[in-house]
């Protein structure tokens, strides 16, 4: 069978992947394996079983597509997929359950060779490490990670014909399906026995239900209903749409705006509340939600046999299409005894056929003049022209004092200290989701403690950027701190000026944000999950490319001293992807890095005010430590020599033997000051270690330190 789907040269690949050739990624693996398949082989002709199964794996191969997986290998008859590794849609555990669902039903169909073959299907969610020039080139062995394993071993216990998920594939698809407790099952190799859910079916259109109060949104909620109020009382229909990104509470407005408005003019107002799921089976499935018989009696009044066919099967796309008028007729009846709002969820999911009957839905009642409001959510991307006359009320993200507000009841709700929600106010950015995200259980466990929830989101928004805006943000997370076009692009190794137009488009977007002249700061959240997509050898690249880059501005070979740390000019190391964090290190200092500017045409370095100055030429000198009184210069012989030499040498200093030290920069009156202590001290008092021609400012421990004759420091300024 073919494995893999070659798209050209590796070499090529690779080159289109650059710079992140590889990720970290989150996504659910889906295993599928036939049952008894071995028992079957053996009572089968050779060309039986090739013909099985090519109609096995092309029935297979079929439904992933569909649902956009990606075939990883071919393990014998078992199929392992990935959903979520060529781009995120924060529906990838939902798309491969309802693909674990589609093989069974399409393998229960077709029965290949007149057998009917059972399929066990496992599904579970976790992070690998995603080699993008591996999928590219045909995805086999594309992915690496304990996950695998676990969807294997759910596989195996699933019972013949069912889809069984792990915990975390559960909580991702939760009330997009219907599922219920297997067992608590013990997997080979897992150190802890793990939940196991079994799903039964896709869930039907039905409105969130919303236990949080709405917080921070009484303007745009003001707004909508005065909209709704006014078409009602006028009886000129208008059409109501909340535009919010994923997460932004628009749901949960949408449930107020239609409980707003109760009564018009003394004449109660009926509701008719649907949502649209994502990838419905049928595309007029959410109608049904329009007209079926509510709790309150109310009922959509139509002709009752293909009213009655619909409702029994909506995702039917043959009967849904019979009952199209019918549904219309139906709903402009409710309105002509009683005012109607018509609220219709994630419209931005609706397939073309829905949007078509909410519009000429509006057009007919506008024609009649029938008191009727429509009230729809979608994303701040949709660009779905609205019949007039319409309003987009667009919901920006919740305020710093709102967004506390809501973290601090979400916090007491759950159960948690109230003082967290100071913490938890950057990472939430004003998303009502990710503040629900962080507050309703400790995400300690998660990798980088970002919830698994908070990522799907951020993870959506990222591969919805090109690899450009991608590859900055990537860039920036890695360096931590304020993000410079010039450190991104030498990161990257882009030619000067092409990092600043990709910040501004970020900054539109609302990924990053101008903090200083020049200077970007990525979003909290962002930040963060970008920084958990980097694997170590992405990060040292990155790093390489950086400390290459600060050699060349330094007028230093590129490269020369690789593996030298930076340091500021307080001495502290600099780490490059610890966003300015500094630490110690056993090893030398790297040398001042000396301006162009003060470099004769020999390329030795001139003299300045405050240097080092030779008393002695022909003599080598370091500072000595004598107890009892302050470090001074004196002769040395052997090695130290040498030392001193070396540390001459790449300072910048040239011609003559290297210098006896006298003065330092900085030196006014008085002897130079004792250091009082340093790491490794045995004998002796602490020398005195002034700068090599360099920088300016106190003297600073640097370089190692070496223990004379008598037992007595010898500091080397290197």
């Amino acid at each position: 069978m073919l494995i893999t789907t070659p798209a050209g040269s590796r070499k090529a690949v690779i080159a289109a992947c650059r710079p992140v050739p590889e990720e970290r990624r989150t996504v659910t693996v889906l295993f599928v394996d036939i049952v008894g398949s071995t028992r079957l082989v053996e009572r089968l002709d050779p060309e039986d079983v090739r013909a099985l199964q090519r109609a096995y794996f092309g029935t297979v191969a079929s439904v992933l597509r569909r649902w956009r997986g990606v075939v990883e290998k071919y393990v014998g008859d078992a199929v392992m997929a990935l959903f979520g590794a060529s781009g995120s849609d924060g529906l990838d555990a939902y798309r491969a359950v309802r693909a674990g669902l589609d093989i069974q039903a399409a393998l229960e169909r077709r029965r290949p060779a007149g057998i009917r073959l059972r399929v066990r299907v496992g599904v579970a969610t976790g992070e690998v490490l995603l080699d993008l020039a591996g999928l590219r080139d045909g995805g086999h062995g594309a992915a690496s990670g304990a996950v695998i394993t676990t969807a294997a071993r759910l596989q195996e216990h699933a019972p013949p014909g069912g889809v069984v998920v792990c915990p975390v594939t559960r909580s991702a698809v939760a009330g997009l399906v219907e599922q219920r407790p297997l067992a608590t099952l013990t997997l080979a190799g897992k150190a802890l026995p793990l939940d196991v859910w079994r799903v039964t079916g896709a869930a039907g259109s039905r409105p969130a239900r919303h236990r949080v109060p709405l917080v921070g949104r009484r303007h745009e909620l003001a707004g909508a209903a005065d909209e709704v109020a006014r078409a009602l009382r006028e009886r000129r229909p208008r059409w109501i749409s909340l535009v919010g990104p994923p997460g932004s509470g628009r749901s949960r407005l949408l449930h107020e705006v239609t409980r707003a408005v109760s009564h018009v003019d003394g004449v109660p107002v009926r509701r008719r509340v649907t949502a649209c799921p994502p990838y419905p089976c049928g595309e007029l499935a959410p109608l049904a939600g329009l007209v079926r018989p509510r709790p309150d009696g109310t009922a959509a009044e139509g002709p009752g046999g293909v009213l009655a066919a619909f409702l029994a099967a909506p995702d039917d796309d043959t009967v849904a299409a019979r009952a199209v008028a019918a549904c219309r007729e139906a709903l402009l009846g409710l309105a002509a005894d009683a005012p109607v709002v018509v609220a219709v969820d994630d419209l931005d999911r609706a397939a073309p056929a829905l949007r078509r009957f909410l519009h000429q839905l509006h057009v007919a009642a506008g024609e009649r003049g029938l008191p009727l409001a429509v009230v729809t959510t979608c994303g701040s991307g949709s660009a779905d022209p609205l019949p007039a006359p319409a309003r987009r009320i667009p919901l920006e993200p919740l305020g710093p004092l709102d967004t506390g507000r809501l973290l601090r009841h979400l916090l007491d709700r759950a159960g948690r200290p109230a003082a967290l929600a100071a913490r938890l106010l950057p990472l939430a950015g004003g998303s009502p989701a990710v503040a629900t995200a962080y507050a309703s259980a400790d995400p300690a466990g998660e990798p980088g403690g970002v919830p698994a929830a908070a990522r799907r989101l951020v993870d959506a928004r990222l591969d919805r950027l090109d690899g450009a805006h991608r590859a900055v943000l990537l860039a920036g997370a890695a360096r931590g701190g304020p993000v410079v076009a010039a450190v991104v692009e030498a990161m990257l190794g882009w030619p000067a000026g092409r990092a600043e137009p990709v910040l501004r488009a970020l900054a539109a977007a609302g990924l990053v944000h101008p903090v200083t002249a020049g200077g970007w700061s990525i979003d909290a959240l962002v930040a963060r999950v970008a920084a958990l997509r980097l694997s170590r050898a992405v990060r040292a690249d990155f790093a390489r490319r950086l400390r290459a880059a600060k050699d060349t501005a330094a007028g230093l070979v590129p490269g020369a001293g690789t593996g030298v740390p930076s340091r500021d000019a307080g001495g502290r190391e600099i780490c490059p992807l610890g966003a300015g964090r500094s630490r110690r290190s056993g090893g030398g200092a790297r040398p001042a890095p000396v301006p162009p500017d003060r470099l004769d045409r020999s390329g030795a370095r001139r003299p300045v005010p405050g240097d080092p100055v030779l008393t002695q030429p022909g003599r080598a000198a370091v500072l000595r430590a004598v107890p009892g009184q302050p470090a001074r210069a004196g002769p040395v012989t052997g090695g130290a020599t040498r030392a001193v030499a070396d540390a001459a040498e790449r300072s910048g200093w040239r011609g003559g033997p290297p210098p006896e030290v006298t003065s330092w920069p900085g030196q006014r009156t008085g002897p130079p000051p004792v250091v009082p202590s340093w790491p490794g001290q045995r004998t002796g008092p602490p020398p005195v270690v002034p700068s090599w021609p360099g920088p300016t400012g106190p003297p600073r421990r640097v370089g190692r330190r070496r223990t004379g004759p008598g037992g007595h420091a010898l500091g080397l300024a290197a």
